[in-house]
């Protein structure tokens, strides 16, 4: 199996040149290049080869407790104890007060070597993000130490066997009474609902507060420390991410901290949600990037026939697999960059509506490029893609849950084709965003105006929904363009700006 390598070079430049995160004041190229590159050195050496480890052992469920793979635990502990959960967190707290750009690039790192793993420790940044925005004084004293010193993860539980998207139909319940807050009731779903690593659990749980019949304002935000009152039912087993547990939880009276405002709950949580769509999106670009790099190196070691004059030929000397191997460099740095291109956006706060476009886009494309890059893969190396020996299996299986989870794909699509459209819902600052990274590019450009055609379609029409989903792919495609427009602008940064030039023609 071809060693995990983490791509930062090609995400300093997307973050530094693509997406300028140099025009930010708080951006320092030499501390994030520093950061990355000795979070990398451990995600090589410590977190990568416990992956096909997690994947063969699975979590497991004991005596109503989780326990994790083989050297899980000992991985987690080092992590902790070497600052990595504190990344983002306020210096006040105990935390490094990296900025969000730095905490991606990390991120990617971690999902491209250990995917499970990195789905159990990091809602924690979200986490974090919700108690400093909504939590009281005494909340953020109590966890965020904790929680960045690693000495508690946390879990986001929404999910309810009838509830999966339609949040609305929530049944679990939160009752106050002179005691405080009591949740009683069943999540599903739940990412690291259980696990060995930490002493303590933060459980952030929606659950409702008001009549039965309230819908979404009758929800609101809980801390919910793990408990006696709350268990572990099950865990699921799962196509992927065998060594993250997927918990069935029972709450049972369990003792509740509200945060925020009773029947703002929602509000409240997609702190923590949007966070999480971010990462998924790079969670399918660390896939995709991992898969280029199996298949070409694979490619470039496998003979198979001959060469016009006579020489052995190797695999990516035909040109159909340099097609696939092409299509999968394409869509590692492309959708790498279109998240941080959302991410800057979002770091420099000048359009909420823009950054609320952006981010489902991401969530979309990217979360298909890891999918799509993997299946290329399994493609180039034939049988022994197929074979579970080069790891591309597993990397389809991990990759295929970015799709559904943190909202599944056809509902952003929706979103997109909709609100999106509204005024004021960030249609307008995406266009002169497209035209931005278009540069010079026409065909950028042409695209451009026949998705403005289309969007003024759609805006008039009586029901948008049948053309969602091929409005959403066109206005995620186009975006991609856009991001490879730019890309090749500032390809002569890059390490290897020829292949970069070369990988735009198609697009531009």
């Amino acid at each position: 199996m071809t060693a995990f390598i983490a791509p930062t070079e090609d995400i300093l430049f997307s973050l530094h040149h693509v997406a300028g995160a140099s025009s930010l004041a708080s951006w320092d190229p030499e501390l994030a290049g520093d950061i990355l590159g000795h979070f990398a050195g451990f995600a090589e050496g410590v977190i990568a080869p416990l992956n096909a480890v997690g994947d063969r052992q699975h979590a497991q469920l004991v005596n109503g407790r989780v326990r994790m793979p083989d050297g899980f635990v000992a991985a987690y502990a080092q992590m902790a104890e070497d600052g990595w959960q504190g990344l983002t967190a306020p210096e006040a707290f105990g935390g490094m007060g990296a900025s969000p750009l730095i905490a991606a690039g990390v991120s990617e790192v971690f999902s491209g070597a250990n995917h499970a793993l990195q789905m159990v420790c990091n809602l924690v940044p979200g986490a974090i993000a919700t108690l400093m925005k909504y939590g009281t004084l005494a909340q953020q004293s109590e966890w965020i130490a904790k929680l960045a010193s690693g000495a508690a993860l946390s879990t986001m539980c929404l999910t309810e066997a009838q509830a999966g998207s339609d949040l609305s139909a929530i049944r679990c319940r939160a009752e106050n009474s002179d005691e405080g807050w009591r949740i009683t009731g069943e999540k599903i779903f739940i990412s690291g609902g259980d696990q060995d690593m930490t002493a303590e659990i933060l459980h952030l749980v929606l659950a409702r507060s008001g009549p039965a019949d309230s819908g979404m304002k009758g929800l609101s935000l809980y801390l919910c420390p793990a408990q006696p009152g709350v268990s572990v039912t099950r865990i699921e087993e799962k196509m992927g991410l065998h060594a993250s547990p997927t918990c069935q939880l029972r709450f049972d009276g369990a003792k509740a901290e509200l945060i925020g405002t009773e029947g703002q709950g929602l509000q409240a949580m997609f702190t923590l949600m949007n966070h999480a769509r971010i990462d998924v999106a790079l969670q399918g670009v660390a896939h995709a990037s991992r898969a280029a790099d199996i298949a070409a190196a694979y490619a470039a070691e496998r003979v198979q026939g001959r060469l016009s004059d006579g020489s052995p030929a190797l695999l990516h000397h035909h040109a159909d697999v340099q097609r696939m191997l092409d299509d999968q460099r394409r869509l590692a740095l492309g959708a790498r960059a279109m998240c941080h291109i959302a991410l800057v956006a979002l770091e420099t706060g000048d359009s909420p509506a823009l950054c609320d476009f952006l981010t489902p886009l991401c969530k979309v494309f990217g979360s298909q490029a890891g999918i799509r890059a993997a299946d290329l893969g399994i493609q180039i190396l034939g049988g022994y893609g197929y074979l579970t020996e080069y790891g591309l299996d597993q990397i389809w299986r991990d990759a295929r849950i970015c799709a559904i989870y943190e909202g599944a794909n056809g509902i952003h699509e929706r979103n997109i084709a909709t609100r999106g459209l509204r005024p004021g819902g960030g249609a307008d600052e995406f266009a002169g965003l497209v035209t931005e990274l278009a540069g010079g590019s026409k065909t950028v450009l042409e695209r451009l105006a026949d998705w403005q055609i289309w969007r003024s379609a759609m805006t008039q029409a009586s029901d948008p929904l049948p053309q969602a989903h091929a409005f959403a792919q066109e206005t995620a495609n186009l975006f991609f363009a856009a991001a490879w427009a730019r890309i090749d602008a500032v390809a002569d940064n890059h390490q290897t700006p020829q292949e970069l030039k070369r990988l735009a023609l198609a697009l531009i």
